[in-house]
């Protein structure tokens, strides 16, 4: 059974990110997205448009992490109407700090591109202290 083409976008944003292509991530997503990052640290918040969510928060996951971020794919969930949801694994390394977590997105997805992501954490407060 063929994947459903919702899950094939999302497969191909984590494969895209995982490479550092930026511009492809680009083109999956409408002008105003908004990636939403959970917690109560200097990444969280809401990053609205492409180029606060490639070079806001993306990019600086990177240089925070001096390149350590790494994120695997474990699963991607769909409803047919527009909705994807993925869970995956990740980790990194920051000032001496490591973290090795579960997390997720909730994707919000019009025709071909995706127009909202709801990030999600299993332990909020590891990725508070991590990321401070």
């Amino acid at each position: 059974m063929a994947e459903h083409e919702h899950a094939q976008l999302v497969r191909r944003g984590y494969e895209a990110f995982q490479r550092g292509d930026m511009d492809t991530l680009r083109g999956m997503m409408t002008g105003d997205c908004t990636h939403h990052v959970p917690g109560s640290h200097p990444l969280s918040g809401d990053y609205k448009g492409i180029d606060n969510i490639i070079d806001g928060y993306y990019t600086r996951l990177s240089t925070e992490t001096d390149g350590s971020f790494r994120v695997e794919l474990r699963n991607i969930f769909v409803d047919g109407r527009g909705h994807a949801m993925s869970v995956h694994h990740f980790t990194a390394d920051r000032g001496g700090k490591h973290i090795d977590e579960m997390g997720g997105i909730v994707f919000r997805i019009v025709g071909d591109k995706i127009t909202d992501l709801d990030e999600c954490v299993a332990d909020m407060e590891k990725g508070n202290d991590f990321w401070s």
